[in-house]
């Protein structure tokens, strides 16, 4: 349980931790613009500082730098804290109720681009170790921070600079980004990440756009295209490129299990989201099962000919499809990416350029009878008044794979400060107030807990 003196105090200093939210969210830092990510870079570093920390920008092969801050502990245990600064681009600007990058609190919720994803996990983090120091004078173990500049551009420059840096980057456990609560206010431990391939597909056809007319003789990519994709995957929902399945591991019953425990949201994410049916009609466990354990594929999006008001009769020179493929474990991006070449060309449409077009990054997944997973269950058991929600996997994509796996740490997130509603890349996205106060508590709880368990 927290102590009641560390607890007292962030209650006490609750409008301190605000005011640094609305400080950092008001810092723009869009890495898919370059948008103040380097100005961003230096307010979290400045902000460790200030908290006690012993902080440095590391650079990186040709990326943003990384935020590296370190404070020692009373326990031999270390616990690397995982984040990132830069945020989604805002746009589009006409669908948010107040500026973006002007942070506004209204009816008990904090609006601002990256509040959620992910600057207000890093605040609360930071201002539940402050309490720390200001009530002990020492943290009750040793804690890095990470905060990298280009998570959601793919993280190109990660798998070098951990290599690089395997000894400062050493822990016995990681705490990852995104936290978050259930409908009903249940804390949400979510155990790993989806693996991502991203790419774009370039269908070609004249050497310009020409008269529509021509679509008589003159091959038009913009069909050629779609057809390309309705080979990929197809009413069914099931993705037709040969061995994309293969390679699939099978998940464990205790994770079957834990899917099978979850809240049944599924009703209340429908009407969010202005839905009727979730596709072939899935409902209950099997929609869980399908959304957070099987692999799948979507377009994210279509450039084509003229797309303006009115009407414009013209065949266009070059048609495009962006795609991601969201991955689970022992799937490989590089080999998925093989696997779509050679389809492609099976199927006759060797002339489809094949593009990837972002950082790709494997799956990841911590086991769940991990004591770390038992520590974080514990913990947010005692601060959140309900039974926690551990989940294997969240349907996302991130660096997990590098600390999980590379460096060989338990990596799960929690003691996070969103809900199911925050509205992460999309307009108005938000956290609520009692979510950043229990987001604090939860990240104190966990540190003296891990401090006590290394003594």
């Amino acid at each position: 349980m927290v102590d009641a003196k560390v607890a007292s105090y962030i209650q006490e200093h609750q409008q301190d931790a605000l005011e640094d939210l609305l400080r950092f969210c008001g810092q723009p830092s869009v890495s898919a613009q370059n948008l103040g990510v380097a100005e961003c870079a230096e307010l979290a570093r400045a902000m460790l500082v200030e908290a006690g920390a012993r902080a440095q920008l590391l650079p990186t092969r040709g990326g943003p730098p990384v935020v590296y801050g370190e404070i020692a502990g009373d326990s031999a245990r270390t616990l690397l804290i995982y984040d990132h600064y830069d945020v989604q681009p805002a746009e589009p600007l006409e669908l948010w109720h107040s500026p973006p990058f002007q942070p506004t609190v209204r009816e008990g919720k904090v609006f601002a681009r990256g509040v959620y994803d992910d600057k207000g996990q890093f605040v609360a983090r930071l201002n539940a170790v402050k309490a720390l120091l200001r009530v002990r004078g020492r943290l009750p173990c040793r804690v890095k921070f990470f905060l990298e500049g280009e998570e959601e551009t793919g993280s190109t420059y990660l798998p070098a600079f951990v290599e690089e840096h395997r000894g400062l980057l050493q822990a016995d456990a990681c705490l990852w980004e995104a936290g978050s609560v259930t409908w009903d206010g249940r804390p949400i431990i979510s155990l790993g990440l989806k693996g991502i391939l991203y790419v774009e597909l370039v269908a070609r056809g004249p050497n310009r756009d020409v008269h529509s007319s021509l679509g008589a003789v003159v091959p038009n990519p913009a069909w050629r295209l779609l057809w390309a994709l309705d080979s990929i995957k197809g009413p069914g929902e099931t993705i037709k490129i040969r061995g994309f399945y293969d390679s699939v591991q099978p998940a464990t019953s205790q994770e079957v299990e834990a899917i099978r425990r979850m809240p049944p949201e599924e009703e209340q994410i429908r009407a969010s989201l202005g839905l009727s049916a979730f596709v072939l009609g899935l409902q209950g466990e099997e929609a869980r099962r399908r959304y957070l354990l099987e692999p799948s594929t979507s377009i994210c999006g279509l450039e084509a000919g003229y797309t303006g008001p009115g009407a414009k009769t013209v065949l266009p020179s070059v048609a495009r499809a962006k795609l991601d493929f969201r991955l689970v474990p022992r799937q490989r991006p590089e080999e998925v990416l093989e696997q779509l070449k050679t389809h492609l060309k099976a199927e006759g449409f060797e002339d489809i350029e094949v593009v990837v077009s972002s950082g790709s990054s494997p799956p990841a997944r911590t086991p769940m009878d991990s004591p770390w997973v038992t520590l974080l269950e514990s913990t947010a058991r005692e601060v959140y008044g309900k039974e926690p929600v551990v989940i294997p996997t969240v349907a996302g994509s991130g660096p997990m794979y590098y600390f999980a796996e590379v460096l060989k740490q338990p990596t799960a997130a929690s003691a996070g400060v969103g809900y199911i509603d925050s509205r992460p890349h999309a307009p108005d996205e938000h956290i609520r107030l009692e979510d950043f106060l229990k987001g604090m508590l939860h990240t104190a709880a966990v540190l003296e807990a891990f401090g006590a368990a290394g003594r």
